[in-house]
C-alpha cells in the first residue's frame, strides 16, 4: 500500500508538471491518468493476491508445523511407552530367569536325594545309596542313645538290606558293639570275627579283635581270649587296641 501510494502521488506530480508546462492537452492527460491507475490497479491486485497466497502459505505452514509438532510428541509417547514395555519385560525376564534357576536347583537338590553320593566313614569313602546312607546314620543315632536292642535290629537290618554296602565293616562294628552290651556275646564273636576277616585294613579291625577277647572273657574263656589278644599283638602291633592288650595279657591268669 506504501508503494502505490508513492507511486500514485509521483504520476499526480508528472501530471501537474506536464499541465503546467502546456505540454499535454487536457484528454490526453486524463487518458494518462487513467492508463497509470489501471496498472496501478493491476500491480494492487497482483500484490493483494500475493499476499493473499503468502498468508495461505504461512496459514498452511504453521498448520504443518503443528502437526509434525503432535507427531512429534506422538512419538515421544510412543517410545516412552516403549521404554517402559521394555524395562518391563526385563524384569519379567530377570523373574522368569530366577524362576527357572530356583526351579532348576530345587530339581538338582530333589534328584541328589535319589542319586548315590560320596561318603566317608572311619576314614574310608565310597559310593552309598540316599537310602542307604540314611538308614546307617538312623541305626548309628540309636547306637548312640544307648537304645542297644533297636540298634541291634537296625544294624542286623541294614546288613541284610546291603550285604555289599561300604558301610558293611562299621556297621559290624557297632553290631557287635550292641550284642556285647546285651551280653549277646557268642553273637557279639561272630560278627566282630567277621568284620576283620572281611576288611582286615579296616581301621576298626584291631578294636574288633579286642572286642573278640573282651566276649571271651565274659563267657570265661581265657585261654581263647589270652590267644586273641596274642594275635592282636602280632598283626597289629602299632595300634592302640594291641597297648590295651599287652595290659591285659598281664592281668589274665
Amino acid at each position: 500500500m506504501t508503494h502505490f501510494r508513492i507511486v500514485l502521488a509521483a504520476v499526480a506530480c508528472v501530471l501537474a508538471f506536464n499541465t503546467h508546462a502546456g505540454l499535454f492537452e487536457d484528454d490526453e492527460a486524463r487518458k494518462a491518468i487513467l492508463e497509470m491507475r489501471q496498472r496501478l490497479d493491476v500491480s494492487q491486485q497482483r500484490m493483494n493476491e500475493d499476499l493473499r497466497k503468502a498468508n495461505e502459505d504461512n496459514a498452511q505452514l504453521r498448520r504443518s508445523l503443528l502437526e509434525l509438532s503432535g507427531q512429534i510428541d506422538a512419538l515421544r509417547s510412543e517410545m516412552a511407552q516403549m521404554r517402559g514395555q521394555g524395562e518391563q519385560v526385563t524384569r519379567q525376564l530377570s523373574e522368569v530367569q530366577r524362576i527357572q534357576k530356583d526351579l532348576s536347583q530345587g530339581l538338582d537338590a530333589r534328584l541328589s536325594k535319589f542319586e548315590p553320593s560320596k561318603v566317608t566313614v572311619d576314614g574310608r569313602e565310597f559310593v552309598a545309596e540316599p537310602a542307604e546312607k540314611q538308614e546307617f546314620e538312623a541305626a548309628l543315632a540309636v547306637m548312640r542313645k544307648g537304645e542297644f536292642a533297636p540298634a541291634q535290629v537296625a544294624f542286623t537290618n541294614f546288613l541284610k538290606r546291603y550285604p555289599q554296602s561300604g558301610y558293611k565293616a562299621p556297621a559290624l562294628f557297632w553290631l557287635g558293639n550292641a550284642q556285647y552290651a546285651l551280653r549277646n556275646y557268642r553273637d557279639a564273636i561272630t560278627n566282630f570275627r567277621t568284620l576283620v576277616a572281611t576288611d582286615t585294613e579296616h581301621v576298626r579291625a584291631p578294636e574288633a579283635v579286642l572286642a573278640v577277647a573282651n566276649c571271651q572273657v565274659e563267657l570265661k574263656d581265657i585261654n581263647g581270649a589270652r590267644k586273641t589278644l596274642q594275635d592282636l599283638l602280632k598283626a597289629y602291633p602299632q595300634s592302640e587296641a594291641a597297648a590295651v592288650a599287652k595290659d591285659r595279657l598281664s592281668k589274665l591268669k
